[in-house]
């Protein structure tokens, strides 16, 4: 019989435009102009600046492939690995709930730098962000929830989906692409132990990711070879990372379950296992007309992957420790009723917010667990100060499939996100925006913000 891991490449290999559904398209644009604003949103950030400055002293200052946050251009290696890092920074791309994995940050930068290298179409830069999508999400939940434990899955599966859409680029037939995958396989990387440090590493996870699957690609390109089972096999991702990797999640649907269509959008600025609490929290205010005063205590009831990586952050002192931090976020949520870039670069460490911080606390939920990463319920208990209990609860976050967000919303968070970063104008963020809105019908894939001077 074929292995899972070779079928799995044949259909990374052999996906063409006309075999995705118009929906799914769509939805893909809906992606890339959300993980657009996430990648300008990088700008000025000191991790994301510090691996751009090792891309660019490191190669060409010159080259086909745009570097989004220096208006720059370099090789598509360093240019996916500079839009990589910047699109993961502001903790506002998209995530795939069964996987518990961000796609954007690791398939759209290997993509795009490949596909302005190549001269590719719209189509085909569309064509291989499905593969990556698909590919990348299947490994994700391939690998399991022990995987997640430990690893970021984002860097480990991240590559594959990277080396899967820069492989459907080049043509790789499947036997290449199935090398690709075993060169991906074994430079996977990534572990959550960053955290409890506040650590810059979460950046170095994306850009590893993306620039170690494109050159996975490049190099079975060339006949470079790799392991034939590098997921399933004996010594292979599975053995080495997971104790409850399921083979079958491999080849699941292939062609006719998309999976990229699952993928939700994040509406707060925070590690995505915050949201369903958040919302749920902001439900039961809006309910009851409470203000952030009248809360006592907070008790949230959260799946076991929240508390493994939410858990060890219980003093903040970072903003981007802070997105980890599930007090903090409920905290933010109740007094501005949202938890965006602002919110967390201005307030995160107020008193007001820290002495809300502290009356959260995370407790495991059954029902919630046993739903994750299928679903991510949201139920919180409210205890106000005037001694009333109420509940509140959400079974589709805002940004999820079902609650999803609309283009003009994504639009507007593109906006935001320049604005908050400095990155680009308003009028370039909204003329990049239009022009991307249209890139099915690009004959060339051009730069996405055009080159100027800081």
């Amino acid at each position: 019989m074929t292995s899972a891991t070779a079928q799995l490449a044949t259909f990374a290999a052999e996906l063409r435009f006309d075999a995705i559904p118009a929906s799914v398209v769509c939805k893909t644009e809906d992606l890339l102009v959300d993980w657009f604003g996430s990648a300008v949103a990088g700008h000025g950030a000191p991790p994301v600046e510090a691996i751009t400055r090792f891309a660019l002293a490191m190669g060409p200052d010159t080259g086909p492939s745009e570097v989004i946050v220096r208006r720059s251009r370099s090789s598509p290696y360093l240019a996916a690995m500079a839009n990589a890092a910047a699109s993961h920074v502001a903790e506002q791309d998209d995530v795939h709930n069964g996987s518990v994995f961000h796609p954007a940050t690791v398939v759209f930068p290997a993509a795009l730098a490949v596909a302005q290298a190549l001269g590719a179409s719209g189509e085909q830069l569309l064509t291989a962000s499905v593969v990556g999508y698909e590919v990348g999400i299947r490994v994700g939940e391939f690998l399991g929830r022990s995987h997640y434990k430990v690893f970021h899955t984002t860097g480990t599966a991240g590559t594959l989906a990277a080396a899967a859409a820069v492989g459907n680029l080049l043509g790789l037939n499947p036997a290449q692409m199935q090398h690709a995958f075993g060169s991906a396989g074994t430079q996977s990387a990534g572990l959550w132990e960053f955290l409890r440090t506040a650590a810059d590493s979460k950046q170095l996870h994306t850009a590893h990711a993306a620039a170690a699957g494109l050159m996975a690609a490049y190099l079975a390109r060339d006949g470079f070879t790799g392991a034939a089972q590098i997921l399933e096999g004996a010594q292979g991702m599975a053995a080495g990372m997971s104790s409850d990797a399921n083979p079958a999640r491999l080849n699941d649907g292939l062609g006719t379950r998309w999976a990229t269509a699952e993928t939700s959008f994040k509406y707060h600025a925070s590690c995505r296992h915050t949201h369903p609490a958040a919302d749920a929290l902001l439900q039961v205010m809006q309910a009851h007309q409470l203000q952030p005063e009248d809360l006592g205590r907070v008790v949230t009831h959260v799946h076991q992957g929240a508390i493994d990586v939410l858990g060890p952050v219980v003093n903040p002192t970072t903003v981007h420790q802070s997105k980890f931090s599930m007090g903090t976020v409920l905290a933010l949520v109740a007094r501005f009723g949202h938890a965006g870039l602002a919110e967390f670069g201005q307030h995160f460490q107020d008193a007001s917010t820290r002495a809300l911080c502290g009356r959260v606390e995370m407790v495991l939920d059954s029902e919630v667990d046993a739903a994750y990463p299928q679903r991510w319920i949201g139920k919180v208990t409210v205890h106000t100060t005037d001694g009333r209990v109420l509940t509140g609860r959400i079974d589709e976050p805002k940004g999820d499939p079902g609650n999803t967000l609309s283009r003009a919303e994504i639009s507007a968070k593109a906006l935001r996100l320049a604005a908050f970063s400095g990155g680009a104008s308003s009028a370039e963020m909204q003329a990049a925006v239009a022009g991307l809105w249209g890139v099915a019908r690009w004959p060339r894939v051009a730069a996405l913000l055009e080159q100027a001077a800081h």
